[in-house]
């Protein structure tokens, strides 16, 4: 058990989580209903969550989006009886965009009456699109499919995953000239997102169990059960209820913690300076503990109140004994409680929940377990030293963990503190450091004396001595792809193109002679922060676009960087087919004051670069996910799906050339 305890600490070093969930606030359900030969009814039912509004069709200009129906194959194949009939609505007046507002509240229907003027016609597509607000405001689209012969309702993710449908994937343009998306992308990480949580979460529970404030409880506790209940299967059964319990009690913190701030509101914690360094803090806070400086402990009176209550017995006493144990062990599940919670809660919608799911699910198994089949527990190894060991650890990988919120922020600010070389040094050091302790070298305040060390410290000593070696070339210029995500960008260095100036190309680049708004970005790609200057420079160059939103703190961005965009095949096209905009929607830098407005999307004020940018996507787009690709032609219609999170090279290429071989 020792050795696999090391062996999930190495591979807890080496997991990052990158979930961005987006709020769905609305609920859609959509049928289609035959009236005559040629006539049809389709009706939209929508069930809106407490405290958003859905604007209506009639909104009028000037306020929030209104809702909108963009029928994908009507011409030539059917015609709409006026607009979609609509329920009640509500009216009031908007402060900020100084009109009087319509929308709906906690449910909307729509009818629209259809006939059909072609008889070859099979299927009817209608895209949603709307916006819906609480104190944001979010732009999403649902893209339904009706079957003309069969009456079936079919909601796809998007009208280019129709194989019998020929779609034109070139965005509309409307009467003011702004390009409407009518595809929406799937990020297929969003659902990795959850379960990597979740496994995270698990291996964290795994790590916490064997800890000393944890571990020699189970044999006490369960030996507790088995003895004071008259049977062994009572024994079992409150063992069960009390797993069960402590699954409870971590979950309800979970959700405690997502009704506090929000489905969604967390989705910007990633990028938000205060919260990083508070995170920062707090995790070095969390580390010092592990290492030995003291102890996190609740008031021993809530410890003796719960006590008292757990002595009741039955089911109510069983919860409180559960809650006992959380209290009692919160000096060593506390630190990586916070900072499981710290990193779900960055990722928005139901990750904390889902995190102590899986945290709490690792700590109660071997309570259940070990109660199920008591015999087992004369294999469990004894109490000793090697528990501090692992507490320990977990406090080296926490301190490294907080360096990667501190270099958040920096990033985010562009303050050049943390850059690329300090980060590194920082972890060399911090890795180092943790290897002498493996070893022997190093003690700590709670360590028990000892002459020797165990085969298991030893192998897991040698897995962190060769991870520290491997990072040391970085220094110099190496890219370092295990770890890609966690330090800053090669771009963000003192010694961009390693020491001496000769890592990379970019050493015989001319930089007087980018184009303007240029810079070189990553892999010596020319690279525009500014839209109109990018796509000046493309029609001036009959290239295609390829519009990247990223982020200076998006892990999954430079990931995509590192192991996509640095593949020969593909930083080639790069380089020489296409024009590349990247739009940094973490940028702080504050817009001039004639330049910033109140966004139509959010009813805020746009003041910084990368607000404006996020708010582009947004309202173009119809997303708010980094990164997020797009392939535009030199005018800025839109030639393909666009695409999030693709760590595929094959399947990022081909995207990207199905999109370019358009304008061949």
């Amino acid at each position: 058990m020792r050795k696999l305890a090391y062996l999930l600490l190495f591979l807890l070093s080496f997991i990052s989580v990158q979930a961005q969930l987006n709020a769905d606030p609305v609920k859609w359900q959509s049928k289609i209903e035959k009236k005559s030969d040629t006539e049809y009814t389709i009706t939209w039912d929508a069930v809106i969550e407490k405290n958003w509004h859905l604007y209506s069709q009639y909104n009028p200009e000037g306020g929030s989006l209104p809702l909108e129906f963009i029928y994908n194959n009507l011409e030539g194949n059917y015609t709409l009886n006026g607009k979609a009939k609509e329920s009640e609505t509500k009216t009031s007046f908007n402060d900020v965009f100084g009109v009087d507002e319509i929308y709906f509240v906690d449910t909307a229907r729509l009818v629209q009456n259809v006939k059909i003027t072609k008889g070859t016609t099979e299927n009817i597509q209608v895209e949603v699109a709307f916006q819906v607000c609480d104190e944001m405001c979010i732009s999403q689209s649902n893209f339904f499919v009706y079957d003309l012969k069969t009456l079936t309702t079919k909601e796809v993710k998007n009208f280019e995953d129709l194989a019998t449908t020929t779609v034109d994937t070139k965005a509309t343009e409307d009467t003011s000239g702004e390009v409407k998306a009518t595809a929406t992308p799937v990020n297929k990480e969003e659902k990795k997102g959850l379960f990597t949580i979740f496994f995270l979460a698990f291996l964290s529970g795994f790590a916490a169990l064997l800890t000393p404030c944890v571990f020699p409880m189970i044999p006490m506790t369960v030996s507790f059960f088995t003895k004071q209940s008259k049977t062994r299967a009572k024994g079992i059964k409150n063992a069960i209820i009390y797993g069960l319990s402590i699954i409870l009690i971590y979950v309800i913190l979970g959700t405690i913690v997502t009704a506090v701030f929000g489905a969604d509101s967390l989705n910007a914690l990633s990028t938000n300076v205060y919260f990083n360094i508070i995170f920062f803090l707090l995790l070095v806070i969390f580390a010092t503990s592990f290492l030995g400086a003291f102890e996190i402990m609740l008031p021993n009176s809530w410890a003796n109140k719960v006590d008292s209550q757990a002595d009741r017995g039955g089911m109510v006493g069983i919860l409180f004994m559960a809650l006992a144990l959380a209290i009692v062990s919160f000096s060593c599940t506390g630190p990586i409680v916070g900072t499981l919670l710290v990193e779900a809660a960055s990722k928005g919608g139901i990750a904390p929940i889902v995190g102590m799911l899986g945290f709490s699910l690792a700590l109660a198994l071997p309570f259940m377990l070990f109660a199920m089949f008591p015999g087992w527990l004369n294999s469990m190894p004894r109490s000793g030293g090697w528990l501090n060991t692992v507490k320990v650890s977990l406090g080296f990988l926490e301190l490294a963990l907080a360096f990667k919120f501190l270099s958040n922020a920096d990033l985010v600010l562009q303050a050049h503190w943390l850059e690329r070389e300090v980060f590194l040094a920082i972890w060399i050091v911090i890795f180092g450091a943790w290897a002498l302790y493996l070893l022997g070298k190093i003690r700590l305040p709670h360590d028990s004396p000892t002459d020797s060390i165990s085969v298991g410290r030893l192998f897991m000593a040698l897995f962190v001595s060769i991870f520290t070696v491997y990072m040391i070339p970085g220094l110099w210029g190496a890219p370092l792809k295990i770890i890609s995500g966690f330090p800053p960008p090669m771009t963000y260095s003192e010694s961009p193109y390693g020491v001496g100036g000769k890592g990379g190309s970019g050493a015989s680049v001319d930089l007087g002679a980018l184009p303007d708004g240029a810079k070189l970005g990553a892999h010596d790609i020319i690279a525009f922060t500014d839209y109109e200057k990018g796509m000046a420079y493309a029609k001036s160059v009959n290239k295609p676009v390829l519009l990247d939103f990223t982020g200076y703190a998006c892990v999954n961005c430079r990931k995509m960087e590192d192991y996509v965009w640095s593949d020969p095949s593909v930083l080639s096209i790069l380089k020489n087919d296409i024009v590349l905009i990247s739009l940094y929607v973490d940028d702080k830098k504050e817009l001039p004051e004639n330049e910033q407005y109140i966004s139509e999307t959010t009813g805020k004020k746009v003041k910084t670069v990368g607000n404006k940018w996020s708010d582009f996507q947004m309202k173009h787009y119809h997303a708010n996910a980094q990164p997020y690709y797009i392939v535009l032609d030199k005018e800025g219609n839109r030639l393909n799906e666009a695409v999030g999170y693709t760590p595929d090279v094959a399947e990022y290429k081909t995207w990207l050339e199905s999109g370019i071989n358009k304008v061949k």
